[in-house]
């Protein structure tokens, strides 16, 4: 996203990040490096029994990461434009890929804005996580480059614009997921599984 201006009434000489702010951007780097190599790893499918908790915990780390973003004042990015720092990831194989591994239980159903909206639409997690990894990256190019404020200032608009809500939204789908096929379980073997517990077998 080269040559974006930022903020026309930003100076071009703001000062560098203080050291909290800093210290959000180095664990937001962290985090977005953690979930990238984990989706990777799940998109892969060489580990299909283990998908739905490895997107439970990288989706639900990265959200804790996100809070922050949003909890904390507006980030000032150094200069006026954003630099570029190279061409945007191509995530469309990460997209494709984990369409594939979750083929048939990939889409749902939401309602867009939960505040102004009430019209359900349709939805994917693989959608989502191809947005949520297409935002770090874009940040990572940035922060990897040096431009670390500039990195912050993204990671945290990107957050509250979309990412945070998809992944807000794919870790609730993933966690249905989940819960239906923990306990989404015949009668009699749940009355089995109650004795059992019941009873110390």
């Amino acid at each position: 996203m080269p040559d974006t201006m930022i903020d026309a009434s930003v100076p071009s000489s703001v000062p560098p990040l203080d050291a909290d702010l800093r210290g959000i951007a180095d664990r937001t780097a962290s985090e977005a490096r953690t979930f990238l190599d984990t989706v990777t790893e799940v998109s892969a499918g060489t580990a299909p029994d283990a998908a739905f908790p490895l997107l439970l915990l990288a989706l639900a780390d990265l959200s804790a990461a996100g809070a922050i973003l949003g909890a904390i004042v507006d980030v000032v990015p150094a200069e006026r434009f954003e630099p570029d720092d190279g061409p945007d990831p191509d995530v469309d194989p990460l997209r494709e890929a984990l369409a594939n591994v979750l083929d048939g239980v990939d889409e749902y159903v939401e309602v867009a804005d939960p505040v102004l909206d009430v019209e359900p639409s349709s939805a994917s997690v693989s959608a989502d996580i191809a947005l949520v990894a297409a935002a770090l990256g874009h940040g990572l190019a940035h922060y990897d480059a040096g431009h670390v404020s500039e990195a912050l200032w993204w990671w945290q608009y990107s957050y509250l614009q979309d990412w945070g809500d998809r992944a807000a939204s794919a870790l609730r789908v993933v966690v249905a997921l989940l819960a239906h096929l923990r306990l989404d379980v015949p009668d009699d073997v749940a009355a089995e599984a109650e004795y059992d517990a019941l009873h110390g077998a």
